[in-house]
């Protein structure tokens, strides 16, 4: 996975998960309940990236 790939997916999961990062922790942390509502935003947010993404290439 490349930089911006990396960098767009941590925005998404700060803005809709409300997660500071998602690098692995190896404890607990990595654990968190989410709401579905929550989890469906992050992935419109993820696929109209790619979108994007795709139409400037």
């Amino acid at each position: 996975m490349n930089k911006h790939i990396e960098k767009a997916l941590e925005a998404i999961a700060r803005e809709h998960l409300l997660l500071d990062n998602l690098k692995p922790q190896n404890s607990s942390e990595d654990f968190q309940e989410q709401s579905v509502w929550g989890i469906k935003k992050a992935l419109e947010a993820a696929y109209q990236q790619g979108f994007k993404d795709g139409k400037q290439q």
